[in-house]
């Protein structure tokens, strides 16, 4: 007697699925992280705070451009100290006056349509932000994400302290962030999106597959032009 022959398979291989990774700043708004923090410096506190964090602010702006350029996370690491003190209750209630008063109206005419574009493509949408994520919340709820990567800041006894819990999201630490995201998601790396404006997003952008400059800065346009990446202005 011969053994029964095995039957072919149905079962077709699972796809995996792929997302779309938006940085914030630059790419899909007009303001960054010096802005939101001006706004709860002016709103947070008592008159004397206010005034005191707001010159502060303004003498440390040529050490923060400086710091930018140079390292985004000693940059993260300094400029949240600015923080220190600050309410949680207080900021976690002004994240939705914040976005009304100065986010909404900086968000680019053109990156609605961006997003969902990428939605119709089927991608799961992301937003990866070295901002607070209180402070991007009401932003992810109004672009319809699905997802928001951002720094958080840590509370204790209700207060601030000026420190971001780790891992601090910035430039190239997107990337680790973001092969953590598709490992824990089942999605692909290689199908996946990625858009930013800045060169030190460069290890964000190459990590995926589909990598897309927006609104770039001189340097990343550089970049985009050597590996032939699609070049978006969404101004």
């Amino acid at each position: 007697m011969h053994a029964p022959s095995a039957q072919p398979s149905n079962d077709k291989p699972k796809q995996q699925g792929k997302a779309a990774f938006f940085d914030i700043d630059g790419t899909l708004i007009s303001t960054n992280v010096v802005h939101a923090y001006a706004y709860y410096a002016k709103n947070a506190g008592s008159v004397t705070g206010m005034l005191r964090r707001t010159a502060s602010t303004a003498l440390k702006l040529p050490l923060y451009g400086v710091l930018n350029l140079v390292d985004r996370k000693i940059f993260n690491e300094v400029f949240y100290r600015s923080y220190e003190g600050l309410s949680e209750d207080r900021l976690l209630s002004m994240a939705d006056e914040l976005f009304e008063d100065v986010v909404q109206a900086a968000i680019f005419p053109k990156a609605q349509d961006l997003i969902d574009e990428a939605r119709r493509a089927g991608c799961r949408i992301v937003l990866v932000t070295g901002a607070l994520d209180f402070t991007m919340r009401p932003l992810a709820r109004h672009f319809g994400a699905d997802d928001l990567i951002a720094n958080k800041m840590q509370f204790v006894g209700g207060r601030a302290t000026g420190k971001v819990i780790p891992p601090i999201i910035e430039g190239a630490n997107k990337a680790n962030v973001i092969r953590d995201y598709c490992e824990k998601h089942d999605l692909s790396l290689r199908y996946s999106h990625a858009y930013s404006d800045s060169a030190s997003d460069y290890a964000m952008l190459t990590i995926v597959g589909r990598p897309t400059a927006v609104n770039p800065d001189l340097r990343l346009k550089a970049l985009a032009r050597s590996y032939n990446w699609p070049v978006l202005d969404l101004r």
